[in-house]
């Protein structure tokens, strides 16, 4: 059992979320960076799809009631276990009743609090994801709030010891040098690309777009050069998944998130890639991001580093934890 102590509004319980139920109007949800969440899982030996808090709000303070391990990803900050100084992106172990202090990050935006077994909350439709604008799912579809327990799923490994290297670092964008602060995402032209004028076009990834605070984790707005379209037009409503770049009549863009709109109408100028999703969900709120055409293939091919650096992660938490079992059966060995 986990009891939050301190907390601010935003944070919530997420997982994988709940593709699958968008003709019935429920949108996906579930963490805002997909690498940092598998990253933690990864580190604790859990199960891809197991719960964790995202937090969006600092500082977190929280009590285990129980002994468990755990990791933080997504951001680097000042983390204490009962004064302890620990690292971000890396395993420990916790005893019950210690507290878990976590200030607000000098880098990133959305920090993950990975569990071993994973948060225990309901399975709703699939998903133990919060969905706020439902109602349902996480802790009764709400932000986490002071006084509250969270469950832990039983059976979790116990991990301590390690760490990995964070995609910042691991799978650097080498764009991102080039201009200084200013965070360089893939995109692949939409359905309605065509339909702006050359000029909007040639701005679109020109432009360095401001991260506006009207910014949440249904769309992120943005700032900037207007976008024109070559004519005015009207568009049937169509599906919308995370990435979609959509242009509304005032000109400025608006990135669909995790908690995006099921349907809607917006010319699609652009989909942000997926192996590029993170980076705009660490993006805080007054970041400048710049947008860089590629191919479809190029998109997909983007995938790979990333599944390579969750194999290498696989590989050391699995050679530190035989290694570990090793030194065990040798001190066993050793006493009889």
């Amino acid at each position: 059992m986990i009891t939050i102590l301190e907390t601010a509004p935003l944070n919530t319980v997420q997982d994988c979320g709940r593709p699958g139920y968008r003709n019935l109007g429920v949108g996906c949800s579930g963490v805002m960076d997909m690498l940092a969440l598998q990253a933690g899982n990864i580190l604790l030996e859990n199960q891809p799809d197991d719960a964790c808090i995202e937090l969006q709000t600092f500082p977190f303070l929280l009590r285990f009631d129980v002994s468990v391990s755990f990791a933080v990803t997504g951001i680097d900050a000042d983390m204490e276990l009962d004064g302890q100084t620990l690292l971000p992106w890396s395993a420990a172990t916790a005893a019950a009743g210690q507290t878990l202090r976590i200030g607000p990050p000098r880098t990133g935006a959305r920090g993950y609090l990975c569990v071993a077994g994973g948060v225990d909350v309901p399975v709703i439709l699939g998903s133990r994801s919060t969905q706020l604008r439902g109602g349902f799912g996480g802790l009764s579809g709400r932000f986490l709030e002071a006084g509250d327990t969270l469950g832990i799923r039983p059976g979790g490994a116990v991990c301590a010891g390690y760490a990995v290297i964070p995609p910042s670092a691991a799978l650097k964008n080498e764009n991102d040098a080039e201009t200084s602060g200013v965070v360089t995402l893939r995109f692949i032209p939409a359905t309605d690309y065509q339909l702006f004028t050359e000029q909007s076009r040639v701005l679109f990834q020109n432009c360095e777009w401001k991260i506006t605070p009207q910014s949440n984790r249904v769309g992120y707005r943005l700032s900037g050069d207007k976008l024109q379209l070559t004519k005015p037009v009207e568009l049937r409503s169509y599906g919308i998944v995370p990435g979609i770049v959509q242009v509304p009549p005032a000109g400025e863009p608006i990135v669909q998130m995790a908690d995006a709109n099921t349907a809607g109408g917006y010319p699609r100028i652009a989909t942000v890639i997926e192996a590029d999703l993170w980076r705009l969900a660490q993006a805080r709120i007054g970041s400048r991001i710049r947008f860089q055409e590629c191919s479809y293939e190029d998109g997909v091919d983007a995938m790979q580093p990333v599944e390579d650096w969750f194999e290498n992660m696989r590989l050391m938490v699995s050679r530190y934890r035989n290694s570990s079992i090793r030194r065990q059966s040798g001190k066993s060995g050793g006493k009889k």
